[in-house]
């Protein structure tokens, strides 16, 4: 009787969307019984931050935290390719799941190729076909290194099948966004207390993110959203939960005294995964530069104006339930009276909140076929 080896599966992730979007995978590895190893390469500015969202969202603690930080693209990416190819030489997984477009995405992948460990690549086949977003570079590399691409809709397997990739490697499978948003919705309303805390109700406020290099690295593009955000606290409250990259750049530009100028504006710290859920769900609409924020608002039935020129998420534009303005003062005033004067009948395009589950079942056997029985 020959014994089979159990297949190691590590997982790798560095920022909060990684986080939150890898959730559903990890309660699927656990349903089923089969054990992982989690990195988290700390690209984020704070890992005390990601603690809340791991608390949130009921992770385990990573088995390896590598501290990476932030830095040049150059830096980042350098870091990680050295220190995690170390763990993956000691560990010798047999499959390496990554999420997303990161530095942290990036740097796994073309290190586990290297090694020749397979890949496995969660949200592929995302394009905004603007090479001049580092993420953009990130994604397609990824997925050309990748011996699994999990895509989230028929357009993202369009674009990889386009861009030459064997059919036979893609999987079709959802986004696991919205398995994360229909379990943890329903905890949000019930636990988190920021309406109460912030002193807000239902429907009052706009919900507003910031955080890409483009906008908050620009100081002409900086000052027409911040134009536009004052404009607006006119006559409707506002409520931004800072990045720590935008309050940088905003005291480098010398923002800092007209945004605290600014009436029916509240300033928040960045918060945890549940209660940003709640703010989002009870916003009466949504301004951001995320692709995470798109498809959650989507998926919320909010209205969503996206403070950038181009979308990864075009399914999030073509069922109406997103507008792409960006970054002109008047473009994203226009953008918001749009906005709310849509109906919210859209259908959200992500799939049944079943992505992670089929997942874990593709890699589950693709695990099992690459482990050799033992004598």
């Amino acid at each position: 009787m020959k014994k089979i080896q159990k297949p190691k599966i590590c997982v790798v992730l560095g920022t909060r969307p990684e986080i939150i979007k890898l959730s559903p995978i990890f309660s699927e590895l656990k349903r089923k019984k089969i054990r992982y190893n989690l990195i988290h390469t700390g690209q984020h500015y704070s890992l005390k931050m990601d603690k809340i969202f791991f608390a949130d969202l009921r992770i385990p603690e990573p088995h390896y935290l590598l501290g990476i930080g932030p830095g040049t693209h150059g830096r980042q990416t350098g870091t990680i390719l050295m220190r995690i190819e170390k763990i993956f030489l000691k560990d010798k997984p047999d499959i390496v799941l990554v999420e997303g477009d990161t530095n942290s995405v990036f740097a796994t992948a073309l290190a586990a190729s290297k090694l020749k460990i397979k890949v496995g690549h969660i949200e592929a086949g995302l394009r905004s076909f603007d090479r001049e977003m580092p993420e953009e570079v990130n994604r397609i590399l990824t997925d050309h290194v990748s011996d699994f691409l999990f895509a989230p809709t028929e357009i993202s397997k369009k674009n990889l099948i386009t861009e030459g990739i064997d059919k036979r490697k893609i999987f079709v499978t959802g986004n696991t966004i919205v398995d994360a948003t229909i379990e943890n919705i329903k905890i949000a309303e019930k636990k988190s207390k920021i309406l109460t805390d912030l002193l807000i109700s239902n429907k009052t406020y706009f919900l507003v993110t910031l955080h890409r290099v483009e906008n908050v690295d620009n100081k002409n593009r900086l000052k027409e959203i911040i134009s536009a955000i004052r404009e607006l606290c006119r006559t409707h409250l506002v409520i931004f939960p800072i990045h720590p990259r935008t309050t940088k750049r905003i005291k480098e530009f010398n923002l800092s005294k007209p945004i605290k100028r600014i009436k029916n504006l509240k300033i928040i710290e960045p918060l945890g995964y549940l209660d940003f859920l709640k703010l989002e769900r009870n916003a009466r609409l949504v301004l951001t530069d995320s692709g995470g924020i798109q498809e959650e608002t989507c998926i919320l039935n909010i209205p969503c104006v996206t403070i950038r020129e181009n979308t990864e998420r075009p399914e999030t534009v073509s069922v109406k339930s997103n507008i792409i303005v960006g970054w002109k003062s008047v473009d994203i005033i226009n953008g918001v009276y749009k906005m709310l004067k849509k109906k919210r009948t859209w259908k959200q395009p992500f799939g049944n909140g079943k992505a992670a589950k089929k997942i874990v079942d593709i890699i589950s056997k693709v695990a099992l076929s690459l482990t050799l029985p033992l004598p």
